[in-house]
């Protein structure tokens, strides 16, 4: 992709799953990367297996401080930060008509309230070098609607879309971009256990019915990968503001 190379990325949650892939695919185009997630066996893991050209950092982004605290650590480790990877979330299922206070919070905390905070923080650092910069935000096509367990991601990931418009819009001038992709069902291990616990097969996921996958199969977190590369290189600019279905079907937020 044209104009990664060099250019220094903070991708949250990528220590695992889909934002390991996206860190990886960045590496493999000349960036430099932060790795964040929670658990520092799993951020040192993911070091080790790409190298020189990233660098590590821990936090729960449940905590208000983390983000600013990982996009200074990309500052420090690198010297600058060119691009923010909004990937961190959480999809845990709920019984409609059973929502806690509790449960509520803490999914806002972390799939809307901390992809601000993190691009905020970023921001600033963006505006320090005076230079542009890029933001992508990992929404989800649940979205637009989800299933009736899934009331209260899905309205975390619907507000991530009103955020990336606004961040946009305000941002052209600074020549800071804001793109969002809204990812639809994407295997990772975590995925598996899930789909394995509500009763799947092992290798049920290139084994749908067209119904649930018109290519017979979800997709794969590389794919992912290249989609984000994409939305932070320059073979997407000046394009903002814009939400990407990354998705199988023509109609999203079908479920």
């Amino acid at each position: 992709m044209r104009g990664l190379a060099g250019k220094v990325i903070l991708v949250t949650g990528s220590s695992t799953g889909i934002g390991f892939a996206m860190a990886e695919r960045l590496v493999a185009e000349g960036a430099k990367v932060l790795i964040h997630g929670r658990d520092a066996a799993e951020v040192d893991a993911a070091v080790a297996k790409l190298g020189t050209a990233t660098a590590g950092a821990t936090g729960d982004l449940a905590e208000p401080a983390t983000a600013q605290a990982i996009v200074d650590a990309t500052v420090a480790a690198f010297g600058r930060i060119d691009g923010l990877v909004n990937n961190a979330g959480i999809y845990p299922r709920g019984i409609l008509a059973e929502t806690t206070a509790t449960f509520f919070d803490h999914m806002f905390a972390i799939n809307t309230r901390a992809p601000l905070l993190c691009a905020e923080a970023a921001i600033r650092a963006f505006r320090a070098q005076k230079s542009p910069g890029a933001i992508v935000t990992v929404g989800s096509i649940n979205a637009y609607c989800g299933l009736s367990n899934l009331t209260v991601y899905s309205m975390s990931k619907g507000a991530l879309m009103t955020m990336t418009r606004n961040l946009a819009n305000t941002l052209g001038p600074e020549r800071i971009r804001a793109n969002q992709l809204n990812v639809g069902w994407t295997w990772t291990a975590n995925e598996d256990a899930t789909q394995q616990r509500e009763g799947r097969k092992p290798g049920w996921q290139n084994h749908l019915p067209l119904r649930d996958a018109p290519t017979g199969r979800i997709m794969q977190p590389e794919e992912i990968a290249a989609h984000t590369a994409f939305w932070l290189s320059e073979d997407s600019a000046p394009v903002s503001g814009q939400i990407y279905e990354a998705e199988q079907f023509p109609v999203v937020g079908r479920g």
